[in-house]
């Protein structure tokens, strides 16, 4: 059986609240489950030590059995100690999106435009 530690989401509408679980991977999000592992509150302040809750232990025996935690579990555990940080790279990231490379290229043409114009009146002027 893969087993997968992932977020169950709780809570009303625009009000997430989340269990922390131990569940077969083939069952749905919000479907069954083996054990309950922690919670997490993603409404509460990022410093508040209330917002992720976790059994250590309990996540411990499940990383031994074998079981894979999604990526989002992955980095509360990271910042908990319990797993090394893993080195992550996304290349796309920083790079601009099509709509701020047009507004670039626009800017761009206007620029070499009021260069050029500058330019044509101080020519003139040496000619002369």
């Amino acid at each position: 059986m893969a087993m997968k530690i992932r977020l169950a989401r709780g809570g009303s509408k625009k009000r997430p609240f989340y269990r922390i679980v131990a569940a077969d991977s083939r069952m749905p999000r919000d479907g069954r489950f083996i054990e309950k592992l922690g919670t997490y509150n993603p409404l509460l302040p990022k410093d508040s030590e209330e917002r992720v809750k976790m059994d250590m232990e309990r996540v411990q025996h499940w990383l031994s059995q074998g079981a894979q935690p999604t990526d989002r579990i992955a980095r509360m555990l990271e910042a908990a100690g319990v797993l090394p940080k893993k080195e992550r790279s996304n290349p796309n990231k920083a790079k601009p999106g099509k709509k701020a490379n047009e507004r670039a290229e626009e800017k761009a043409a206007k620029a070499a435009a009021a260069a050029e114009a500058a330019a044509a009146p101080a020519e003139e002027a040496a000619a002369e």
